[in-house]
């Protein structure tokens, strides 16, 4: 399997880039999209000046719990900047899902309760509620955050979109929003410790 069919196993079809998209960004925005792979592991990331932003991260169910994650976050955050990334809200029925942010939560990672993150989906036209988790290790409020979520969205996910999907996404305004007074609770407070 390469590394583009072991994320498309993993990763809901709502989440996945087409792999003529992630080519593109590997090729045409090499200097920003990366690629890190190993026999047990993918990682694809953006790294701009100011932010690390995480694509996706796939770890082999045979390697799990051999540390190989904490070792690809632990070498992220040595760049010392806030690193971003999207995860879908917790699915009691997808025990996955709570291990995941067990996980972001055992490195340190926050949930930015005041971004608000649904976009449409052009492979299923449903629309994808998303959370936003970041670490910071110069504790940057979740303003910042935003705009930080508001650049990796121009830049990456809609990056030639009409172009390799046939239709563009929603505008990022349509798509991310910031508001101290959204009601949303730490996601990782709902988290049970059973998992």
């Amino acid at each position: 399997m390469n590394w583009y069919e072991k994320l498309n196993k993993y990763f809901p079809v709502e989440e996945m880039k087409s792999k003529k998209h992630m080519e593109m960004l590997l090729d045409e925005k090499g200097d920003v999209y990366h690629k890190d792979e190993g026999p047990y592991h993918v990682l694809m990331y953006a790294e701009f000046d100011s932010f690390i932003f995480i694509d996706y991260v796939w770890v082999s169910s045979q390697a799990r719990g051999q540390g190989i994650g904490h070792k690809l976050i632990k070498k992220m955050k040595e760049h010392n900047k806030p690193i971003l990334l999207e995860v879908e809200p917790v699915d009691y029925d997808d025990s996955d899902s709570a291990k995941r942010l067990h996980f972001y939560k055992r490195e340190g990672f926050s949930h930015a309760q005041y971004i608000d993150y649904n976009r449409r989906s052009l492979a299923t036209e449903e629309e994808t509620p998303m959370e936003i988790l970041y670490w910071s290790p110069n504790d940057d409020p979740e303003e910042k955050i935003y705009e930080k979520m508001k650049k990796m969205y121009e830049a990456i996910h809609t990056y030639k979109d009409e172009e390799i999907y046939g239709k563009a996404y929603q505008p990022v305004d349509e798509v991310l929003t910031y508001d101290e007074e959204r009601d949303s609770n730490d996601i990782f407070e709902t988290l049970t410790e059973k998992v």
